[in-house]
């Protein structure tokens, strides 16, 4: 798990939460885990307020972690017909009957309404056991991390769409 903490002590609960979610071994499953670990790797700015956890496929266990926010991005694979690649953002409420619903419904009951923001990235493939992700989607990592930045506060003229 990634967690951006500043200072030192008892980390303070950030305004921001970006997480990044999904299961690396099934190659393009594990998007959200790879565009937040790209954005640290490449050293792209993040603002203060923002904490960024690779959340894996542990939802559940991170319900304390989302709690007491301004904001949260959610990365994640997003199931579509569109092409691999095609990078999405939405508010949580245009989630239908998925796991991750679920889980913001209960952040949504224990928190209030907070806004709770998506970026979906739609995947190659999810069914080959392999940690890598395809071509398509290494091609729109940087635009995706930035993409998400962009959701969390930081300013980059980024169109979210296909980048072949």
């Amino acid at each position: 798990m990634i967690n951006n903490f500043a200072g030192s002590g008892s980390p303070a609960v950030k305004s921001v939460l970006i997480l990044g979610i999904g299961n690396i071994s099934r190659m393009d499953d594990g998007i959200g885990i790879h565009v937040v670990n790209h954005i640290f790797e490449s050293g792209m700015s993040i603002p203060q307020n923002v904490e960024i956890i690779d959340g894996g496929m542990s939802l559940y266990d991170l319900l304390p972690v989302m709690m007491n926010r301004e904001k949260i991005i959610i990365v994640d694979a997003l199931k579509s017909d569109d092409n691999p690649g095609t990078i999405y953002r939405f508010p949580a409420e245009y989630l239908i009957r998925t796991g991750v619903k679920d889980i913001i419904d209960q952040v949504y009951i224990a928190s209030g309404k907070i806004d709770i923001e998506i970026v979906g990235i739609v995947p190659e493939n999810t069914d080959s056991e392999c940690i890598n992700i395809s071509d398509s989607l290494k091609k729109i990592i940087d635009v995706a991390a930035m993409e998400v930045l962009k959701a969390a506060g930081n300013s980059f003229d980024v169109k979210a769409n296909n980048c072949n």
